[in-house]
């Protein structure tokens, strides 16, 4: 698997180079090249994280994870400029995928599993601490017992009898099964009696049994040794040797580490002793070199780079002024296609013609922690020599030149990082920080809940309605991608966070009852990340005045980038922004709305922290402040047939239903048109109850049932739709979705009259 994904990367890299140089005008071909690049990239991404998954093999999974963090920021780079074309966070390739002949399945966005597996200690270690203070604060929640409802004197008697004659049946059928049993015994044994035993068959039946069990054993030992001849198995001695070391080795994994550290350290120190010499000596010819050529050249000593512009290394990988004409100005394309060049190629020198066959284990190659030890042994000597070349340089400078070399200026510092936040709490710990943070209910638990579990269908319509010029409502499994690719993909990966398009704060808009909170959990559940509510009726009496709410924020950024990775939530995220001002100070809503900007402000690259909001009516906010804070917004509308077909099948095997032909998921699927995936939720738990699961046996579930619990709750209206549609087309991505939309039929009109 692993090879055929670095074939299928080698090839994509090469059509990269091919297609992606030349500028194209044609904004149709531009984004079907993307769209087939992006499939291409998804199904690499998928079985490098298989070939991750299943291979033991350290220094291999360390290759495949370079390419699989470069594969993945890759993918989110197509995303945005498939974005950033259509003026959409949607996309419908469902006719490329017909011309593929590919299914939805082979785009759907696989969750790495390296992303919990890593952490897993340290993520139990942090569940089993956070419920310790929630249990010792009296906030763990408990489970509830149902009240018990007091019987009346008649309904008890009524009950005893019932269960009586129902213990006097079961006794009267065990008693008649006992008298037929009995009956039949006494039939055989006049049989017997009359035909008298036969021994030969006796004798028969008993040589059967034992020739086959004897021709079991030697079947069994003859393919034993026939594997051990070929190769494939390991003698039984040798077996039972590697059995136990493996057993070893799961349970003493630390000590493996250790040993494997105390491996690398001892060939670090031996190639040191061996080879440390002649590293000195040639890099101390070729700097040597370096300055005689770049003398004769320009008339001049160079000056010598400072050790942070790289030293020895950027003055060896200097180019003359001639070069530089040369080559000229070149544009990075991308921030991950470096990576993956360097994956594939190390793939291609290292692993793809090596000779396996003496590593039994899949362990570990010593030479290759040589190769890599010798590299940090160069790095050390080079800074060795990086000094020693500098004073030489100096001397050089005046015997030949007579000058007197300036001290180097230091190389300009990194631009200040604009209004670093003030350490308010530098005395202290982290862990008291986060027991704070629980206690006061800021930090919760997240719920186990899996992106796999928000089941929806894909839209097999997208493409053919915009060619009518309708523009489609998103499916639930495009939700599901965004999620993945906006929230999952970035926290998980610290390479794919720094370089991919960074994305601070995710909105998720739509009615009640279409999970908006269930992903904010799931996004948690799939990187294993910290959990913060923000939302105003959570903070509301907490932490009051403008000093108190800079403590509380610096709090959780402070906790949040300690922890990393972390998701800090506000619901109703609307109330925050609001049009009204409530009267009452310490329930506003809207003190956390000048403050927001500054919180992401203080988020870098290197933060994987992501501010999530969720609201059922952003129509009720300031749009302009509202769209500042949250630049990623994803509308999720209510599920179409397929999913509420999906859905209905899904909800009813979850909470115990049978479907038989009785119940006709179809009619329930159109019916429930308008209701959300919570209205089908309470539909279905109000009619499985415990007594209806008792009596499914004998009595199937019908569809009326249903039908009569979901006609009790209001659905999501048309107009309420509308609505939502129309805000979203106010937003900065609706209003260029919709200036492209006129500049297209302009464009169209124009081309019409000159045809006419």
């Amino acid at each position: 698997m692993w090879t055929d994904a670095q074939k299928d990367l080698d090839i994509q890299l090469q059509r990269e180079r091919e297609e992606f140089l030349q500028p194209e005008k044609d904004r149709v071909k531009v984004f079907k090249m993307l769209a087939a690049s992006y499939i291409k990239y998804m199904q690499i991404f998928r079985n490098l994280e298989t070939a991750h998954d299943q291979l033991f093999h350290r220094q291999k999974r360390t290759v495949i994870r370079q390419v699989l963090d470069g594969v993945t920021g890759r993918i989110l780079e197509m995303k945005k400029e498939m974005v950033g074309l259509e003026n959409s966070e949607f996309q419908y390739i469902d006719n490329i995928l017909e011309d593929l002949k590919l299914l939805p399945e082979d785009i759907e966005v696989p969750i790495p599993r390296y992303f919990i597996k890593e952490k897993l200690e340290v993520l139990q270690q942090r569940e089993k601490m956070l419920d310790q203070i929630l249990l010792n604060a009296g906030l763990q929640t408990l489970e509830v017992k149902k009240p018990v409802k007091a019987m009346t004197f008649e309904e008890a008697i009524k009950m005893i009898q019932v269960a009586e004659r129902a213990r006097q049946g079961r006794c009267r059928a065990a008693f008649m099964k006992q008298i037929y049993l009995e009956e039949k015994r006494e039939r055989q044994a006049k049989l017997q009696v009359q035909m008298g035993p036969n021994p030969d068959d006796a004798a028969t039946c008993i040589q059967k049994v034992w020739h086959g069990y004897i021709q079991r054993k030697k079947t069994e030992k003859m393919r034993e040794e026939e594997m051990i001849f070929l190769g494939m198995s390991l003698p039984p001695h040798l077996k039972a040797t590697s059995i136990s070391q493996m057993r070893a080795r799961q349970i003493n994994a630390p000590q493996g580490e250790v040993q494997e550290r105390h491996e690398e350290v001892f060939i670090k120190d031996k190639l040191r002793e061996t080879e440390g010499l002649d590293i000195r000596e040639t890099l101390q010819d070729q700097i040597g070199q370096c300055f005689i050529e770049c003398r004769h050249i320009i008339g001049k000593f160079p000056d010598y780079p400072t050790e942070e512009a790289g030293g020895s290394i950027a003055l060896l990988s200097q180019k003359t002024p001639e070069q530089e004409e040369e080559e000229g100005w070149k544009m990075a394309p991308s921030n991950f296609l470096s990576i993956m060049e360097e994956g594939n190629s190390q793939y291609k020198d290292i692993w793809q013609n090596r000779d396996k066959g003496w590593d039994f284990l899949q362990d570990h190659d010593p030479e290759l922690i040589k190769e890599e030890k010798r590299e940090e042994v160069e790095e050390e000597i080079r800074v060795q020599v990086d000094k020693l070349m500098q004073q030489k340089l100096e001397n050089l400078k005046l015997a030949v030149d007579g000058e007197k070399s300036d001290k180097q200026k230091k190389g300009r510092k990194s631009e200040k990082i604009a209004e670093m936040e003030e350490d308010l709490t530098p005395d202290r710990t982290i862990d008291s920080l986060y027991r704070e943070l629980v206690e006061e209910g800021l930090l919760i638990k997240a719920k186990t809940v899996n992106l796999s579990d928000y089941v929806g269908e894909y839209s097999y319509l997208g493409t053919t309605l915009r060619q009518v010029d309708r523009e489609p409502m998103p499916s639930l499994a495009d939700v599901r991608q965004l999620i993945a690719l906006y929230g999952i993909l970035p926290l998980g990966s610290q390479t794919v966070h720094e370089k991919a398009p960074l994305v601070k704060a995710l909105l998720l808009a739509g009615p009640a009852g279409v999970g908006k909170k269930m992903l904010v959990h799931a996004i948690c559940t799939e990187t294993g990340a910290n959990l913060f509510n923000l939302s105003a009726s959570n903070i509301a009496g907490k932490y009051p005045g403008k000093n108190g709410l800079q403590m509380m924020l610096h709090m959780v950024l402070k906790v949040a980038k300690q922890l990393q990775p972390s998701v800090v939530w506000i619901g109703d995220t609307e109330k925050i922004f609001a049009k009204a001002v409530p009267k009452a100070e310490e329930m506003n809503p809207k003190r956390l709305e000048k403050v927001l900007p500054k919180f992401l402000k203080a988020l870098k690259a290197q933060d994987r922290v992501l501010l999530v909001g969720t609201t059922n009516r952003p129509f009720d906010a300031n749009l302009k402040p509202f769209c500042k804070v949250y630049q990623k917004i994803i509308l999720i509308p209510r599920p179409d047939y397929a999913s509420r077909f999906v859905l209905w099948k899904h909800i009813i095997l979850q909470n115990g239903g049978a479907i038989t032909d009785l119940l006709n998921i179809s009619c329930l699927a159109k019916v429930s048109d308008g209701f959300t995936q919570g209205h089908i939720i309470q539909a279905v738990q109000a009619v499985l109850s415990e007594l209806r699961l008792l009596q499914m046996t004998r009595k199937p579930l019908r569809t009326a049932e249903f039908v009569t619990s979901l006609a009790r709750q209001d659905p999501v209206y048309k107009e309420e739709e509308e609505t939502f549609k129309a805000w979203y087309a106010k937003t900065p991505l609706g209003r260029a979705q919709i200036r492209a939309l006129a500049n297209n039929l302009l464009w169209l009109r124009l081309n019409l009259v000159k045809f006419k």
